[in-house]
């Protein structure tokens, strides 16, 4: 039975005579109770009049029913869901007029016994509470709910939140809003929970406070393991937020034996629904405060930036530390010590823009901090994963500084244009006889590709390039290079491959000696030169049956050719040198080689497949000029790479000298890496010519009753000197892990014990000192 609210004249006059039809005790009825859609069952309920409430008993269950818009239908556009967003509805389907709605149940409370005040908008409820409000799911013993204001009080209560799996109790969790409560004598965790589950790790607190699109506060909190407490701190926060909000993240404590202890305590500020800024205040014990800052924002996926900054004023760069300077091997002498790292990716109209940013105070700050979000690792990895792209080696003194912008157009040409400037972080004393690296304050290059005839037959390409090299000290120029070529296919045989190309090369040179002495009589050159090149080769192919495993077929790529390089200068000078333009050199040389590929295909699990197996490349010339008569064969270089099982890759490279040398150069790479999570990698780089010799690997192996082992090492071989070396072991389960690391690196060894929690922003980590 239906009526209106009873606040209502037509109500008050009426009531005494509904109560009087309805029998005093009305079982398994169904009845709504107000204007707002509140309907109410039960095994049992009983009405009073003064004042005027329900009183239901056994399995109750009262739902809050609202009239919501319907959604339209939707359309099977792939753009609206890459976007996330709901597609627009078919404007042939749509209806003029008022826009048809249906009936939901967006709150939902069950009991044992519930006590409904109808006059005050009032539940009181006992036994098995449960109040489902989609968001937030509340279970407790008993409690008190103004069904107005959506707020109340409960005794020992739980609150599970879905977004993150926020599980929290308390003796009395005060609900002051919607999704908002007030806790005393409880615990937070942000894991799923089994009923009767004691929680793996949680945060107990005399007071909490959830706030939605908030934080969870906490006063008088302790980190327990098990309920046993290891940890307590007068304020805490953590983010059980449902959306991205300013503040405090989880904080990041170390201690080594060269820093001392450290914390770092992220600050999270966000800007708009795009951008976001992100604050690192770090305190070193032995060094001072370091100030960080990370800033972010994404327009969608062709358009992102990033930028990150730290700044340290170093009490320990102090050339008193003799210690510290000897067991790090710093060449370092200035105490303000920063590093500024950034990318971004921008699409501008027509226009595709690429910015690298990479300034640091000196060469050391780059291996010397290697924890927290100042590390390089850190960076490198984060930007990696972004951008696709990330910084230099660490050890390399010339830090890149470039934004790009490229043009392309359907006819085939395009214009790129670029600038470049070099953060030199050597410690060599410069003079415009011995300058440091040039910058390119621009260059402009005009790119293009089209067929002489309007269709087959010789194709006519162009790079002009302008470029102009500025140094502060030192010889720069303007510079104007031009290459016109020609290449066009001969059609030899059905079973040849065959090309032929030929083109000009003229480079023009503005000098400004700054102070060279070399230069200082020359304010222009020119260097022109003319070149021809071809190759003829065959591709042959055949497939084999084979029988091994899931493999039952297996194919043989093999590719012979020989090619031709012609470059001569008639006049040559003595030339200004920034790059490899300035470097070429007169040639006469016959290449031949071959190239071979292997790949296997059969049947997994009734799907068929076809993949890559192994490659084998060798290659060598042979120089025509009559001054190179006595040692006319080139290095040979051979390439192979194997591939034996899927996700499992060996690659090996070598040049060898024909003439006594032998090999100058080796180098390995290999990689692998599961669906279970599995990986592993090495790499080996050996060069004679530039004295080279060092290694690289990690390997991460998944052990049996959730452990994992990891372990990785940066060594410089020729220099008896370990970069870098980790070890570490972690214990995983569905919501934590704790892991035991070593970190070697000159100088330094900490020994690191850092928990990772469920949704928690940043890992609780400490850092013990090196033994």
């Amino acid at each position: 039975m239906k009526h209106t609210n009873p606040s209502s004249p037509i109500l008050a006059l009426l009531f005494p005579i509904l109560a009087g039809l309805l029998l005093h005790s009305t079982p398994a009825a169904a009845v709504s109770v107000d204007a707002r859609q509140w309907d109410i069952t039960a095994d049992k309920m009983t009405r009073y009049e003064n004042p005027a409430r329900i009183v239901a008993e056994g399995n109750v269950l009262l739902e809050k029913k609202e009239p919501v818009e319907k959604r339209a239908p939707k359309t099977s556009s792939q753009w609206s869901g890459l976007l996330g967003d709901d597609p627009a509805p078919d404007a042939a389907a749509a209806k003029p007029g008022e826009p048809e709605t249906e009936i939901k149940t967006v709150t939902t409370i069950k009991a044992d016994w519930v006590a409904y005040n109808i006059s005050q908008g009032t539940v009181e409820a006992k036994g098995h509470l449960l109040i489902d409000v989609g968001a937030d799911q509340l279970t407790a013993d008993s409690g008190v709910l103004d069904m107005e204001k959506a707020t109340g009080s409960f005794n020992n209560a739980t609150v599970i939140r879905q977004q993150k799996d926020l599980h929290f109790e308390g003796d009395v969790i005060e609900k002051t809003g919607e999704t908002t409560y007030f806790i005393e004598d409880g615990w937070v965790v942000t894991c799923k929970l089994q009923p009767g589950e004691t929680a793996p790790w949680s945060f107990a607190a005399a007071e909490t406070e959830i706030t939605d699109g908030g934080y969870a506060y906490l006063k008088h909190a302790t980190f327990r393991i098990k309920d046993v407490p290891v940890l307590y701190s007068p304020v805490m926060l953590l983010p059980a937020k449902r959306k991205r909000q300013t503040g405090f993240l989880f904080p990041s404590m170390f201690m080594s034996d060269r820093d001392g202890f450290s914390m770092e305590t992220p600050f999270f500020i966000n800007l708009s629904p795009s951008a976001d800024l992100t604050l690192f205040p770090r305190y070193f014990a032995n060094r001072g405060f370091m100030s960080g800052a990370e800033f972010r924002y994404i327009l969608d996926s062709d358009s992102q930036g990033m930028l990150m900054g730290n700044y340290l004023d170093d009490a320990l760069s102090d050339p008193s530390e003799v210690e510290y300077y000897q067991d790090g091997q710093y060449t370092h002498t200035n105490s303000d010590r920063y590093w500024i790292r950034g990318k971004a990716d921008q699409d501008i109209g027509a226009w595709t823009t690429r910015l690298d940013i990479d300034v640091a105070s000196d060469i050391d700050y780059l291996r010397e901090f290697n924890t927290g979000s100042s590390s390089f690792s850190d960076s490198q990895q984060k930007f990696l994963n972004i951008f696709g792209r990330g910084f230099t080696d660490k050890t390399n003194q010339y830090r890149e500084n470039t934004f790009a912008a490229l043009r392309s157009w359907d006819d085939g040409t395009s214009l790129l244009g670029e600038m470049q400037a070099i953060n030199d972080l050597s410690e060599a004393t410069y003079t415009a006889d011995n300058p440091s690296q040039p910058w390119k304050l621009p260059s402009l290059t005009y790119s293009g590709l089209v067929p002489v005839t309007g269709g087959k037959g010789p194709d006519f390409s162009w790079d002009a390039n302008y470029t102009n090299f500025w140094r502060e000290e030192g010889v720069g120029s303007q510079r104007l290079d031009l290459l016109p070529t020609v290449t066009t296919g001969i059609p030899l045989s059905p079973y040849l491959e065959s090309y032929v190309s030929g083109g000009v090369r003229n480079t023009a040179y503005m000098i400004q000696d700054n102070g060279a002495s070399d230069w200082e009589d020359s304010d222009s050159k020119n260097r022109f030169l003319y070149n021809l090149g071809g190759e003829i080769g065959t591709t042959l192919m055949r497939d084999f049956t084979a029988d091994f495993g899931d493999v039952n077929a297996w194919s043989h790529t093999l590719r012979p050719y020989v090619a031709y390089g012609y470059t001569a200068i008639p006049d040559k000078e003595l030339l200004p040198r920034f790059d490899v333009v300035d470097d070429l050199e007169e040639q006469n040389t016959l290449y031949y080689g071959f190239n071979n590929f292997f790949s296997i295909s059969g049947e997994r699990n009734g799907r068929e497949f076809e993949r890559e197996y192994a490659f084998f490349k060798i290659k060598q010339g042979y120089d025509l000029r009559s001054e190179e008569s006595d040692t006319p064969l080139t290095p040979v270089i051979a390439e192979t790479g194997w591939y034996p099982i899927e996700r499992l890759l060996f690659k090996y490279t070598t040049n060898v000298d024909v003439y006594g040398d032998g090999a100058f150069y080796h180098s390995i790479d290999s990689s692998y890496y599961s669906t279970a999570g599995d990986r592993f990698s090495l790499d080996y780089r050996y060069n004679e010519l530039t004295e080279v010799n060092s290694v690289k690997g990690s390997a991460w192996y998944l052990l049996p009753y959730n452990f994992a082992a990891g372990y990785g090492l940066e060594r410089a071989i020729e220099a008896d000197e370990t970069i870098e070396e980790t070890i570490k072991l972690r214990y995983l389960q569905p919501c934590w892990s704790v892991e035991l690391a070593s970190s070697s690196t000159p100088g330094d060894q900490t020994f690191m014990l850092t928990f990772r929690l469920a949704n928690i922003g940043n890992p609780l980590g400490f850092d013990l000192p090196g033994m």
